[in-house]
C-alpha cells in the first residue's frame, strides 16, 4: 500500500486528493469552482506571495471553529497554504470530522506562483 502511495503521489496517511496549479486553475474556471480555503495566516495570506483570489483565509488554528459548516459545504474544498504541509493537517482534520472528499494543492502557494 505504500508504494502506491506514493506512485499515485500520496502520502500513505493522508487520503486527500491532490490537486496541481493547472488542475486548479481549470477549476475555478469552472461551472461548479470549488470552495478554496486558504490556512495561512492573516499576515501570509495578505503578504508578498500573495493568495488565490477566490480563497478564503481561515488560519488552521481556526478551523475548529469553522468546521460544521465546512463538512456541510456543497461545494468542493480545496486547502492551500505556503507549502501544502497545513493545508494536508487541515485536511485530516477534515476528514475526522466527516468530510469525505477535500483536495489539497500539491506545492500550496509556492506551486500556485511557480
Amino acid at each position: 500500500m505504500n508504494l502506491l502511495a506514493r506512485l499515485f503521489g500520496r502520502k500513505p496517511s493522508d487520503a486527500s486528493d491532490w490537486l496541481d496549479a493547472a488542475e486548479l486553475a481549470a477549476l475555478i474556471k469552472s461551472k461548479s469552482p470549488p470552495l478554496i480555503i486558504d490556512v495561512r495566516g492573516p499576515g501570509e495570506f495578505t503578504g508578498p506571495v500573495g493568495h488565490i483570489s477566490s480563497a478564503r483565509n481561515i488560519p488552521l488554528d481556526q478551523l475548529p471553529n469553522h468546521i460544521a459548516k465546512l463538512v456541510a459545504e456543497p461545494r468542493d474544498l480545496v486547502l492551500v497554504c505556503h507549502s501544502d504541509r497545513r493545508s494536508s493537517a487541515a485536511a485530516k482534520l477534515l476528514r475526522r470530522a466527516g468530510r469525505t472528499k477535500v483536495a489539497v494543492l500539491r506545492g500550496g502557494m509556492m506551486g500556485w506562483r511557480a
